[in-house]
């Protein structure tokens, strides 16, 4: 692709004009704008214009806090002020409170996130549209088609973030000849809208066996079909409609085969490894990672920063990043004394330990060749110093003392307290901890330096497991809970030994709305689903949990929209509550 294309789509006049409704003359800049005619001469160029936003896509799971704010707001995940670290003048504390207001960063870098992948999806495809003979460039009607109709899934994919994220947002359909956006559309129409740009780009989406082995990190029919599943998931939340019947026809669907072969991972760690991008993982979407170019994933906005200083060059002998940061760690599930919370809502590490030959539960540890075991950091984490070139016993420690760090599911001031020592301070909460507090998780693998797969898992956005567990649901809805549990089974038996008794028992009397609550929440702990789950189930807003009380009322379920998208744009108005 030509360098004046790529600045011209990635002009920030364009993005503002788009995104915030700016009245910004594009015509001023005019070595910025390049006709189709000059940069699409060859299939090189449709393939780099095809590809670009789906960079930016893969980057908009973490950017600008979208991954935080997802998971702070829950039950399930925090960002402690550890002792004046991560502190930030109480950012994380509000998203926790569910106390944010307009002026908080995410408010309005969310918005910029959804929306300039909106923009660049809708450039691409209106350059794919704008190919009247796609062989004059190599490029067969079959691939063109394939195209249009995976940058529409893309553009729907970001449609929902921003429609779960916000409401009441705006269609851009258009940025060739448009400069400004329309208002926001009501929440039954933006639904409408989604369900139809889906169901139209179906039939020209290719199958993940028609794609091979090099298909990850593009959409399937599969693919478009699991939006579709999120979207009757949510429906009574979103529209206030009961769509679980279409729901659990989409699901069957899926799993039956109509939309491509697809099986679930036979061990639990399986769908996060590196081979996650094989025609026989469950992953239906995935963004590729690799060490010299993307791997979000394993940045500071999402999984690398869920574990303790050191924990990664020392513990894990992983040094390409240098030190982590513990900015993600779990809410506890017990206080300063080891005494379990009462509440029945979050306690994510207690929910694991409710089936405790859960093979999860082990801790953390790399066994060399491309193979771990446990999915959690805790307690002390071991490490052989070099002394004078002679390995001496070691532990990793924090950065406020020179004290061994103990991690444990608790949170307070243990400082170089030794574990079963009680601690005169009582006090726990998001202001009040250390780095001793709350068990980190490592739900990607965190392969030593010298192991040729490290920082090579895809990001797997979605997997067979998903469907799964929404047919589940639905199932279980109408009272079906024998057929709920066997679902559920169906991906848990990876979880725990031959013949463990931590299965569901087959006519699913185990079940209930909590049960059902914390399965969605042990299988898919961290991977930035949970507040749709909490939201779904109505305890968003009415739920306790550790250091939080319950909201005042249900304007909190949806984010406000950022204070300079609202300047921006004088159409649009603020969500209800803010």
């Amino acid at each position: 692709m030509k360098k004046n294309y790529r600045k011209y789509i990635m002009n920030a006049a364009l993005i503002t004009a788009m995104t915030m409704g700016s009245c910004t003359k594009l015509e001023e800049s005019v070595y910025d704008r390049v006709d189709e005619s000059q940069f699409l001469t060859r299939r090189d160029d449709v393939i780099r214009d095809f590809l670009r936003p789906f960079e930016h896509a893969y980057w908009s799971i973490q950017g600008n806090d979208v991954y935080a704010v997802g998971e702070n707001s829950t039950d399930e995940i925090g960002t402690f002020n550890r002792q004046g670290d991560w502190q930030d003048g109480g950012y994380y504390q509000r998203m926790h409170y569910h106390t944010w207001t307009n002026q908080d960063g995410f408010t309005n870098g969310a918005w910029t996130a959804f929306y300039q992948g909106i923009v660049l999806a809708t450039n691409s495809l209106q350059d794919m549209e704008g190919i009247a003979d796609p062989t004059r460039l190599n490029v067969t009607p079959t691939e063109l088609a394939d195209f249009k109709a995976e940058l529409r899934t893309l553009r729907a994919w970001f449609y929902i973030r921003a429609f779960d994220f916000y409401r009441n947002i705006v269609i851009v359909d258009d940025v060739k000849n448009t400069t400004v956006s329309g208002p926001q559309v009501a929440p039954a129409d933006m639904f409408k809208y989604i369900e139809e740009e889906l169901k139209a780009a179906l039939p020209d989406l290719p199958k993940r066996e028609t794609l091979g082995e090099k298909g990850i990190g593009r959409w399937t029919q599969a693919g478009a079909a699991a939006l579709l599943v999120r979207l009757y998931l949510n429906a009574q939340a979103y529209i206030k409609q009961d769509r679980y019947a279409d729901c659990a026809a989409v699901c069957q669907d899926i799993i039956d085969g109509k939309y491509g072969s697809y099986q679930l991972d036979t061990r639990w760690d399986a769908p996060f490894d590196y081979t996650n991008t094989s025609l026989n993982s469950e992953t239906i979407y995935g963004f590729p990672s690799s060490l010299s170019r993307t791997h979000w994933q394993y940045d500071g906005g999402m999984y690398f920063w869920a574990m303790t200083y050191d924990a990664a060059p020392l513990y894990c002998g992983f040094t390409d990043f240098g030190r982590s940061n513990p900015r993600f760690a779990l809410q506890p599930g017990r206080n300063v004394d080891s005494v379990e919370y009462n509440f029945q809502l979050g306690k994510p590490f207690v929910k694991f330990q409710h089936y405790p030959d859960d093979l999860r539960l082990k801790l953390y540890k790399n066994l060399g060749n491309s193979k771990r075991e446990g999915m959690f950091l805790y307690g002390y984490l071991p490490f052989q110093r070099n002394v004078n070139g002679n390995p001496v016993p070691d532990t990793v420690r924090g950065n406020k003392g020179d004290y061994p760090l103990f991690i444990r599911d608790q949170v307070g001031w243990f400082l170089g307290t030794k574990p079963g020592q009680p601690v005169a301070d009582k006090e726990s909460n998001m202001n009040h901890a250390d780095h001793n507090s709350g068990v980190f998780f490592a739900k990607y693998p965190v392969y030593p330096t010298p192991d040729p797969n490290r920082i090579t898992s895809a990001y797997a956005e979605v997997r067979l497991s998903e469907i799964y567990y929404s047919l589940a649901e639905c199932k279980y809805r109408s009272g079906d809970k024998a057929g709920a549990a066997a679902l559920l089974n169906a991906v848990r038996v990876r979880n725990y030994p031959e013949g463990s008794t931590s299965l569901y028992k087959p006519d699913g009397s185990q079940l209930n709305d909590q049960e059902i609550l914390d399965e969605w929440g042990r299988e898919f702990l961290g991977e930035n689903r949970r507040r749709t789950d909490l939201v779904r189930w109505g305890v968003f807003n009415t739920g306790t949990w550790w250091d939080k009380q319950p909201d005042a009322d249900d304007h909190t379920a949806i984010f406000p929209i950022g204070r300079d998208i609202l300047g921006a744009n004088p159409q649009f108005k603020q969500n209800p509550g803010y």
